[in-house]
């Protein structure tokens, strides 16, 4: 489709190139704008449920009561469990004409297992079927852990079309990459369907740039700050060139924005970039023009620099740079891990407050 003038940059991005835009929230209201400005799809992790929580209570707080009262044995972790259900449901369901559009190329919600199973490949495998059969058009979020693979192909192999997640560095997402082909072979020689299979692979460029501002901070690394910005939209764009060497099936996503280039520099790419909405009404309102830039190299000066001062930068962007028993206890991955997990204790204490109200502030 040709630019017009009066489209919004996201609608220009998605409409003119092979770029797709997610949003980074299943908000209903976040949601509805990402849709009207070209968005097929969103994600929920345990921050993200958090927050619609807290911003839309208005709209949740009777299901809230209403699921306590109704269910008198559940604790807040069951209770919690059914909320993230219901969020993913409903914005599967704002999706639903995107999915019925696309013939079930785009159009998915992206569902989170449990952060506290990184290690646990059974229980990722078995959460992640049965978010599968919430909604036809349910996309489940498996991290890159080394119990996470396991679970990627296996859950691969049962059907589930997996968005890998807590992925930050070339070697993880080529060991996605790997896990996926071997799940999707497993199911064409078991006679299954793979062509409405969808497979999504998460880098966390923004979290990689983080990792390696903390890093320079520890350890006295004294680089030009602006180079630092670039770290993930290098790594990805590595990452990309040996997906498409390799003719894998499963598809990249950039996720955790920092800056604009994180939308203005992959522009272009077959990839897709989840945007949260704070993100898109400054990308919207930037006047940056709307061209492919992904196919442009990272000036090499820059990834050089990046390369001889940060081992950590090593490890993310070589392939070989990470084994799998490695991804764990990578900075990142060891980072976000924890972040993630401590939202999950905030969303059970959120719950908790319904069903135990604090008598010392009634």
């Amino acid at each position: 489709m040709a630019f017009s003038p009066t489209m919004s940059p996201l609608l220009a991005t998605v409409t003119t190139t092979k770029t797709d835009v997610w949003n980074d929230s299943c908000s209903i209201r976040e949601l509805t704008y990402a849709i009207e400005n070209g968005a097929v799809g969103a994600t929920t992790n345990p921050t993200i449920v958090l927050n619609v929580l807290r911003q839309e209570l208005p709209l949740w707080r009777e299901r809230i009561q209403a699921l306590i009262d109704e269910n008198p044995t559940w604790s807040e972790v069951e209770i919690a469990w059914r909320l993230i259900e219901e969020l993913g449901c409903k914005g599967a369901e704002l999706l639903m004409p995107v999915f019925e559009r696309e013939g079930g190329e785009k159009g998915r919600l992206s569902i989170q297992t449990n952060p506290q199973w990184y290690r646990n490949t059974a229980a990722l495998v078995e959460q992640a079927v049965h978010f599968s059969g919430l909604a036809p058009n349910i996309q489940v979020k498996i991290p890159v852990t080394s119990a996470g693979v396991a679970a990627i192909e296996e859950a691969t192999y049962r059907g589930v079309n997996i968005n890998a997640t807590v992925c930050f560095t070339v070697p993880q997402a080529l060991a996605v990459a790997e896990a996926v082909e071997r799940g999707l072979c497993r199911r064409e020689a078991a006679g299954h369907d793979t062509a409405s299979m969808t497979p999504v692979c998460t880098i966390m460029i923004g979290r990689l740039d983080d990792w390696l501002k903390v890093t320079a901070a520890r350890e006295g690394i004294l680089t030009n700050p602006g180079y630092l910005e670039w770290a993930g939209i290098a790594t990805i764009k590595k990452a990309y060139a040996l997906y498409q060497e390799g003719g894998y099936r499963t598809r990249l996503l950039a996720a955790a924005y920092r800056n604009h280039m994180h939308w203005s520099e992959l522009i272009g790419g077959d990839i897709i970039l989840t945007i949260p909405y704070e993100w898109q009404r400054l990308f919207n309102a930037s006047g940056i023009a709307v061209r492919e830039r992904f196919r442009d190299p990272v000036d090499a000066a820059i990834v050089d620099d990046l390369y001889r001062r940060f081992a950590e930068f090593r490890r993310a962007y070589d392939a070989d740079g990470l084994t799998v028993d490695a991804f764990d206890t990578y900075g990142a991955c060891v980072r976000t891990l924890r972040a993630f997990i401590s939202s999950y204790h905030e969303l059970l204490a959120f719950v908790r407050d319904f069903m135990l109200p604090d008598p010392d502030k009634a």
